[in-house]
């Protein structure tokens, strides 16, 4: 060990690097060494070459142990929002604001106003009471018409906040059609059991009636639960409440309704060419009571849940000990105050999931021509992803026909 860190080969690495961790660097070597001798898998010769090889494999070592892990990819996938991939990329804005937030101190929990304590989610509510001002609940005074919003960690995250907050100790009644999983295992069902909520299935996978709920409710019921099905769909012999119908049930019965929407969607999508698809305004404007969305899906901003509604339900949620919990930091809060920033400004290009989204046809073939003709002369076989997991059965023109554009690139 000692004779390895003493070479003249290393003194370079040494300085750059330091001792502690160009030790540790050798010692992985050396050990690695020294099992393939043991199991025979070197001779004489080859363990000369190996050990003349040292300072290079200490080298290797150090830049695997000590490079970032996370790093940039080119998503050649035809997912605009890939799990896998980080999902949205953040505007130049986001960035920008969240460098300069994260380099020094912030008033994240200060009042410059009155020099005193504040909270930290005013710096995003100001923005979503302006994008939410136009979805009034009809039934309850001007001053708490206006739906209300917080962030947390994620979806899943303001899911199981709502759910504990609103439903704990009672039922919650949910369409078997719509008990999901989504990526990594995540199962409504097992969130709800966290949550300390009972599920109550109603219907069966493929139809679901509005008397279904409407016989399921009982003393013990304390939400109706509507989840959108973002990464599969049902066709043929199915049937489902309108959002609207199962508000007006939960009026009359006096239970709120929520729904885990998910996609995070503010702007309408009609215009991409993209049909069917509704949001978080759609959600409000039926008069949903709780909406639960992601930040970094169409939103187009960092990982976040962020929970929509009724002023006195959303205040509940609020005072619940896994608000603290579950509640974001300052780069979140930077990254999302910028992006609701152009939403309010409707400067929708400056969002880059959005603006990849409106990407015409003949500005992607654009794009594509110098690549295609690269890569298809090279032999490469072009396997296209198709559809997201936002859009299971309509996949984006764009990604449905890249092997053709790419192939009209060569013409």
């Amino acid at each position: 060990m000692d004779e390895v860190l003493r070479s003249s080969k290393l003194a370079g690495i040494l300085e750059q690097e330091g001792r502690a961790a160009t030790s540790h660097a050798v010692r992985v070597v050396l050990e690695r060494l020294r099992q393939e001798i043991s199991a025979g898998g070197l001779d004489d010769s080859g363990a000369q070459l190996a050990l003349e090889g040292i300072p290079a494999a200490v080298d290797r070592e150090l830049r695997f142990a000590l490079d970032p892990s996370l790093r940039r990819v080119v998503n050649a996938s035809g997912v605009i929002l890939h799990t896998n991939l980080g999902r949205a990329p953040l505007s130049a804005a986001a960035i920008e604001h969240l460098s300069q937030i994260a380099a020094s101190y912030s008033n994240l929990e200060f009042d410059l106003m009155t020099g005193e304590r504040g909270r930290r989610d005013v710096h995003v509510q100001r923005l979503f009471d302006r994008l939410l001002a136009e979805h009034r609940y009809a039934d309850v005074s001007s001053d708490d018409a206006v739906p209300e919003a917080i962030v947390v960690n994620n979806c899943a995250a303001a899911v199981l906040l709502a759910l504990n907050t609103l439903a704990e100790d009672g039922e919650v009644i949910v369409s078997r059609g719509e008990l999901v999983e989504i990526g990594g295992s995540f199962r409504i069902p097992d969130v709800m059991v966290k949550s300390g909520a009972r599920l109550r299935e109603v219907g069966t996978t493929n139809r679901t009636r509005l008397s279904d709920y409407e016989q399921a409710i009982t003393d013990n019921t304390r939400l109706l639960l509507r989840v959108h099905r973002s990464n599969f769909a049902m066709i043929g012999f199915t049937a489902q409440p309108a959002t609207y119908e199962l508000v007006e049930l939960g009026r009359s019965r006096g239970i709120p309704v929520m729904e885990d929407l998910g996609n995070g969607l503010l702007v309408d999508l009609a215009t991409a060419g993209i049909q069917g698809e509704y949001g978080l305004h759609q959600s409000l404007r039926a008069g949903v009571d709780v909406v639960c969305v992601s930040g970094d899906k169409l939103m187009g901003g960092p990982q976040a849940g962020v929970i929509a509604g009724r002023k006195q339900l959303i205040k509940r949620v609020r005072s619940n000990p896994l608000f603290r919990a579950l509640r974001v930091d300052k780069l979140t809060y930077a990254a999302l105050e910028a992006t609701l920033l152009a939403y309010v400004k409707q400067d929708y290009s400056a969002i880059p999931a959005l603006s990849m989204i409106y990407l015409s046809a003949a500005e992607i073939r654009s794009r594509a021509q110098p690549i295609g003709i690269s890569v298809i002369s090279s032999g490469v076989d072009l396997s296209v992803a198709g559809a997201s997991g936002s859009r299971p059965t309509r996949p984006f023109d764009s990604c449905f026909q890249l092997r053709t554009r790419l192939a009209f690139a060569l013409s």
